[in-house]
């Protein structure tokens, strides 16, 4: 190639790698400038990914895009893993008679239809070699290998930058599939059945259900009051299914405006109402081969019904302002804390609906049912906001407990939650106390939580509990307890006898 028609080359390359922001469609473009100037029949650009020493053809001319996927080579083998390896060009008159050429793509002539020739050289920056740039060409014994070689060693050195720019967006697209992964494990892991906190039968019976259904595809609904943790029963139904690895979706219908819901749920066109400036994917469409979780569903309106109805049904629907119908493939996994029974005798749920989505029914306790779970999750939440907010708090005080087991926890878990909180934050020793629980708990009369005490009997109480404290913290010695308290043996025992507190019990 005479020395004007290779400026010329170079300077077609430089304008091709500046042309698009696209860094693919400009690497593209050069091998198409390639195959012009030097009759190449096909050429690729390969890049290496160092976290896996995997090299992969990220661009290719005159080769399907298949086999681009395909053909995947260890670093060192074959003619390209070795030039990225070495950082050194190879250039191969006929491949037929090179034993280290693989082949892999299926697509060179090398049995009687014509002999080719092979050129590939290092794709570097300094000394690091990110990738490799190779050529094929009909042998011709008149052509000047060495001088091709030359050429596309120039052509390489202006990809690096490019090629570099690809390797970056390679590692970042690893270490978001990484992370994407662990998050992934992460959830799984804290939505599994047994992370949910209850041993009384009523929860052991929730979690029968939730095994049952789990790798089912049936509909469920979440029954019961606000705050006892329907959205976890489904997280745990999601996670433990067959389609754990596809989208969980999660829709507060009652947060969602009447008049924006529909199109929340289903998605709209351009131009479909004011204010639609582009076509908008529903919550059902980036819920396919996935879950979807319906949160207050009693509150839609009776229009929208109609539409969900036959998403049940069908498994289609159109968007807003469009006529092409879309096929979707999601569970449905509903909850409502709505006597839905009564709203269908008043005509404000559609009675089909509500059999529609009461496949497989799923109640969960109040908490005032379930007596035997308060001290367990209360232990939970404690040990949680503790080491989150760096306090020494171990345990609850025997007063703080029985107030915690006398309330009737209209907010039920989520009450408990932020109650145990509140009594971290406020707590400066190593135990939760009753005067740090809040003043909804300690009330007498609006909770029902504590006798009306005179001055005397409020001061025993409070020197009774002061004694047991000592005690558990010194198992039961009289007289590192006394010594706690600041006072002498002898009124810490009279005390102690005084209240029928029996020391040996805590040893």
């Amino acid at each position: 190639m005479k020395a004007i028609e290779q400026v010329t080359l170079f300077y077609e390359i430089s304008n091709a790698l500046n042309e698009h922001l696209d860094l693919k469609k400009s690497m593209y473009k050069v091998l198409d400038i390639l195959s012009n100037s030097m009759q190449m029949e096909r050429g690729t650009i390969s890049i290496l990914n160092p976290l896996r020493n995997e090299i992969n053809i990220e661009v290719a001319h005159s080769l399907s895009k298949s086999a681009m996927e395909r053909v995947k080579y260890k670093l060192g083998e074959g003619i390209i893993g070795r030039v990225i390896e070495t950082g050194e060009a190879v250039a191969i008159p006929k491949i037929s008679e090179e034993p280290l050429f693989l082949n892999r793509t299926a697509s060179r002539r090398i049995k009687g239809m014509g002999e080719v020739s092979f050129i590939c050289v290092p794709v570097q920056k300094g000394k690091r070699v990110v990738g490799a740039l190779s050529v094929d060409r009909a042998f011709d014994p008149d052509y000047p290998l060495e001088e091709g070689t030359k050429l596309l060693s120039v052509v390489a050195t202006m990809l690096a930058r490019h090629a570099i720019n690809l390797e970056t967006i390679h590692l970042e697209k690893e270490a978001l599939r990484a992370e994407n992964n662990r998050l992934r494990d992460e959830l799984e892991n804290k939505y599994r059945i047994n992370n949910i906190i209850g041993n009384s039968n009523k929860m052991r019976e929730v979690f029968q259900m939730i095994s049952q259904v789990s790798r089912s595809n049936a509909t469920v609904l979440i029954r019961g009051e606000s705050g006892t943790g329907k959205e976890l029963v489904a997280n745990s139904i999601h996670y433990n299914s067959t389609r754990s690895k596809g989208p969980f979706v999660k829709v507060n219908c009652a947060a969602i405006p009447n008049n924006l819901i529909e199109s929340e749920l289903f998605g709209h066109e351009k131009g479909a109402f004011t204010g639609a400036v582009k076509q908008k994917p529903g919550r059902f469409e980036l819920a396919h081969k996935g879950t979807i979780f319906l949160d207050e569903i009693g509150s839609i309106e009776p229009d929208v019904q109609v539409r969900l109805l036959r998403v049940l049904q069908e498994r289609e629907f159109e968007r807003v302002g469009g006529h092409k119908t879309l096929k979707v493939d999601v569970r449905i996994i509903a909850a409502t804390n709505k006597n839905l029974e009564m709203a269908v005798e008043e005509d404000s749920f559609r009675g089909d609906l509500y059999y529609r989505l009461n496949v497989f029914p799923i109640y969960m306790p109040p908490l005032r049912e379930r007596k035997t779970d308060i001290l367990l999750l209360a232990d939970f939440f404690l040990e949680r906001y503790a080491e989150e907010n760096g306090r020494e708090v171990k345990r609850l005080s025997t007063p703080a407990i029985d107030m915690l087991m006398a309330y009737h926890w209209p907010g039920n878990v989520r009450e408990l939650e932020n109650c145990i909180e509140r009594a971290v934050l406020l707590c400066e020793e190593g135990a939760i106390h009753s005067y740090h629980l809040p003043p909804t708990l300690q009330t007498g009369k609006e909770s029902g939580t504590l006798p009306d005490l005179s001055l005397e009997d409020a001061v025993a109480a409070l020197e009774k509990e002061m004694i047991i404290d000592a005690l558990k913290n010194t198992r039961g010695n009289i007289t590192l307890a006394s010594e706690i308290l600041k006072t002498t043996v002898r009124k810490f025992a009279y005390k102690a006898k005084k209240f029928g507190v029996d020391y040996r019990n805590y040893r």
